[in-house]
């Protein structure tokens, strides 16, 4: 699996145990807090949890995968205006002809003209 629709399914197999796990402790840690007798505390700690469950099952599992399978190879382009804030060379984005397959790949930066 090459590219960012089959890294997507292979990241989360590698990590799913960690995030799941690390989840698991914060919620319970959280949930632990509840039991303080005040308020503020209770409602503070079962926001924490509710936001972590949610965090670590939605966002984690099914919306970036789903998002780094649509964007595709624009995952991985930093902007001109992004780079100059980090002091970094702004991301090429590579533009492959689609027509010529077996063709060599060159790289242009985005917004250029390809040819």
């Amino acid at each position: 699996m090459a590219g960012s629709a089959g890294g997507a399914p292979a990241g989360i197999g590698r990590t799913g145990r960690l995030v799941t796990s690390a989840a698991l402790i914060l919620v319970l840690s959280f949930v632990a807090m509840t039991a303080t007798p005040q308020t503020d505390v209770k409602i503070l700690a079962t926001g924490l949890a509710a936001g972590i469950l949610v965090d670590a099952t939605i966002v984690r599992c099914l919306l970036v995968p789903a998002l780094v399978a649509l964007f595709g190879r624009y995952n991985w382009w930093l902007p001109r205006w992004m780079a100059t804030i980090l002091r970094v060379e702004p991301s090429p984005l590579p533009v492959y002809a689609a027509d010529s397959p077996g063709r060599h790949r060159r790289t242009v930066p985005v917004g250029a003209a390809a040819s």
